[in-house]
């Protein structure tokens, strides 16, 4: 099932790239590696492919930017609530 909607996708790749590309220019469709049987011939089991982690890069790429982004995006709506006077914190004088 996954590798005829596979061959289906990469079909409809084909064919709408085809109406995309400039008249006189060939077509390249670039397609995921991927394996689709997990035994040979012969009943052997194929080696697990190797996997790539980027552990901390991973982390800082994804963590570090979105966490900027959301910081912004609080900070600016806050300012917004003060401004409209929606929420604006009461300044208790504790001191006596």
């Amino acid at each position: 099932m996954a590798a005829s909607i596979g061959v289906y996708s990469a079909r409809l790749a084909a064919r709408v790239g085809g109406l995309l590309r400039a008249p006189g220019k060939p077509t390249m469709v670039i397609g995921v590696p991927r394996r689709t049987a997990v035994t040979t011939n012969t009943g052997a089991i194929y080696p697990k492919p190797e996997k790539v982690s980027f552990g901390l890069l991973r982390v800082f790429t994804v963590v570090v930017p979105f966490l900027y982004i959301g910081t912004l995006i609080s900070k600016n709506f806050a300012a917004l609530l003060e401004e409209h006077d929606i929420f604006v914190p009461e300044d208790d004088d504790d001191d006596d």
